[in-house]
């Protein structure tokens, strides 16, 4: 009885920037609990190597092309979706940018716009265009991704757009959650630690910061893609059916300190 909620058989799950990294892992841990797959992207090659890649183990996957910070362009994929499958039941909004190492002084508007709106304005977009039918079809999972530093200020990079861009997500995480819960519709988030994705491959050449990051988390290591996959697939399914609003920390315990 138990293990049959965190089965997706039937479910259609769409996933922001799932080509790679956190969004590739989500895909594929859907995919395996059963769900049709849509892989939303930016990058059609990194989309299509994605969707190879779980095509050969067998998964149902597709791809849709889109940048999260176009508004129209996210309307439309929200609409084809439901109009080719009737319902998409699962959205994980992974997409987003990271700039570290830029003191506050030197922020440009480019800069802080630029993450500000793929991180916590494109979450948003996609929560608006797909909740509009998961409120019609009165279900439906959201699954956003923050982060620890949504919680918390890192250490030694300075980053802070990238910090408010996730407090933010954390927070409108909350506000859907309280606005849609009575009407079908879960809104929960995952808040990673450092994860050895693409996003975080510079870190690997610059000792200081590398030796920071393991030195102020407590089991002394980053964490793997499937550590948040495992999450996602969780809050998207029945297992977590009392669940909205929860912002789960899977950190390694570095809040801890």
């Amino acid at each position: 009885m138990y293990l049959e909620k965190f089965k997706l058989n039937g479910k259609t799950a769409f996933i922001t920037g799932g080509g790679q990294g956190i969004g590739l892992g989500c895909a594929e841990a859907l995919a395996e609990a059963g769900a049709r797959v849509i892989i939303g992207d930016r990058d059609s090659k990194v989309a299509d190597s994605a969707k190879a890649s779980l095509k050969a183990k067998g998964f149902d996957v597709e791809t849709a092309i889109m940048d999260v910070t176009d508004t129209k362009r996210v309307a439309e994929v929200a609409n084809d979706l439901v109009a080719r499958h009737g319902k998409v039941d699962i959205l994980v909004n992974n997409a987003g940018i990271a700039r570290s190492e830029t003191p506050a002084e030197t922020v440009t508007d480019e800069h802080w716009l630029n993450v500000i709106d793929v991180n916590l304005n494109g979450t948003f977009w996609c929560c608006r265009e797909f909740g509009k039918h998961m409120l019609k079809a009165g279900s439906g999972a959201i699954v956003n991704v923050g982060s620890m530093s949504g919680f918390i200020v890192n250490k030694p990079q300075e980053q802070c757009f990238y910090n408010a861009s996730k407090a933010g997500v954390h927070h409108l995480t909350k506000s859907l959650a309280a606005e849609w819960g009575a009407r079908g519709i879960r809104v929960n988030a995952v808040a990673p630690t450092y994860i050895e994705t693409p996003l975080n491959a510079f870190v690997k050449s610059n000792a200081k910061m590398y030796d920071a990051w393991i030195g102020g988390t407590p089991m002394a290591r980053m964490g793997q893609v499937e550590e948040i996959a495992s999450v996602v697939l969780f809050l998207s399914s029945e297992a977590a059916s009392l669940m909205t609003g929860s912002i789960v920390l899977v950190d390694g315990g570095y809040t801890c300190w």
